[in-house]
């Protein structure tokens, strides 16, 4: 992928919010300069970073945005949009100049900014397209930089150095496959906590993450669990358990409810994982940290109680051990029913004797396997 640039306007933002435009280029003079061996590389890797349209975390650092559009408008209706296709389509030098530095006075007015670098560039893939791609990519000031000097200082400072190892970027359109444009999406990537792009894009949505659309169908199921087990009863009853289940779901550390069957489980997590069947499925049952997917709930999976204490039972047909040996790995396994008859016994003993130091010896195992 080789991309041919048209025009580049090159500004810097200081931390007072003022800015200096440095220099508008066309494709032949960006030829000669110092940036194309700078950013050459930077646009090739920007359209090639995958980018999920749900993706399994909201803090993802590359998102897809969508132009806002209302019902029965058209794309021309969404002013981010038109700021970004009359740079796409500026006929002359002046004009993309012109609309290059309208699109720094807005990026400069928002709250996240920070001082750098900011690169308009308009570029085309020839292999591919007739029509350009718009990228905005934003350089932080590298902090404690400095160039090696002579022998007798050393090192001297540098002032407003900047990286290609932390840009943040936005391309326009959005290419989800090679050779297909989407001209209603764009890519951004901010890989850091603060929103550079977000509050300068502001008719722009994005999709929710998997763990917003997991727990929006699960608020929405629970919701309906209720409805359908009081229908009109309004007793304090219900208000309690709807209060109860509506703290649950916006704690961030939850513990079991035992509210729903095996089946109604089962059938929520299907329904669920019907889009993306790789979801996680993440929990702590005391201090030993499990991770699988929903979708081996009841398949791989199964959770139990044995007098009291919960278990979790794993189903697999091999182990396979990384890292340091252990000795666990030499474990002729007992059957299942001695290890519960185990934790059952266990569990009434310590009932029994919660204080009094003893303890069971181990459940049996029988290495012939029978």
């Amino acid at each position: 992928m080789h991309f041919s640039i048209q025009y580049l306007s090159f500004y810097v933002i200081h931390a007072d919010k003022t800015y200096k435009h440095y220099q508008t280029m066309d494709g032949e003079s960006y030829q000669d300069s110092e940036l194309k061996s700078f950013l050459d590389e930077e646009f090739v890797r920007i359209c090639k970073r995958k980018v999920e349209k749900h993706p399994n975390t909201e803090q993802a650092p590359t998102k897809i945005g969508r132009f806002i559009v209302e019902p029965g408008h058209e794309l021309s209706s969404n002013p981010n949009y038109n700021l970004f296709q009359r740079l796409r389509t500026a006929a002359s030098f002046n004009d993309y100049q012109t609309w290059s530095h309208d699109l720094l006075l807005a990026y400069a007015e928002t709250s996240s900014v920070r001082s750098g670098a900011l690169i308009v560039a308009r570029a085309k893939v020839d292999k591919w397209f007739d029509e350009p791609f718009l990228f905005v990519l934003k350089c932080d000031f590298e902090p404690k930089i400095a160039r090696i000097a002579d022998e007798n200082s050393l090192i001297a400072a540098v002032d407003m150095a900047i990286s290609a190892r932390s840009i943040k970027s936005i391309q326009y359109p959005h290419m989800p496959e090679e050779g297909m444009l989407e001209e209603s999406e764009l890519k951004i990537h901010q890989a850091s906590h603060a929103r550079y792009f977000e509050d300068f894009l502001k008719f722009v949505t994005y999709e929710k993450s998997l763990p917003e659309m997991m727990n929006e169908q699960m608020v929405t199921r629970v919701q309906q669990y209720i409805e359908e087990k009081w229908q009109d009863d309004r007793s304090e009853a219900r208000e309690r358990e709807e209060q109860h289940l509506e703290l649950w779901a916006a704690s961030e550390k939850r513990d079991l409810q035992p509210t729903w069957t095996h089946e109604q489980v089962l059938d929520a997590a299907v329904a669920v994982t019907e889009h993306k069947p790789d979801l996680e499925l993440k929990f702590k049952l005391g201090d030993v940290f499990v991770k699988a997917k929903l979708s081996d709930y009841g398949v791989n999976v199964h959770f139990a109680q044995v007098d009291g204490k919960y278990v979790v039972l794993l189903e697999g047909d091999s182990f396979l051990f990384t890292q340091g040996i252990s000795p666990v790995e030499l474990l002729h396994p007992a059957h299942l029913d001695d290890v519960v008859d185990y934790l059952k016994a266990k569990r009434e003993e310590e009932t029994r004797q919660m204080n009094s130091g003893s303890s069971l010896p181990p459940y049996a195992i029988d290495p012939s396997g029978e």
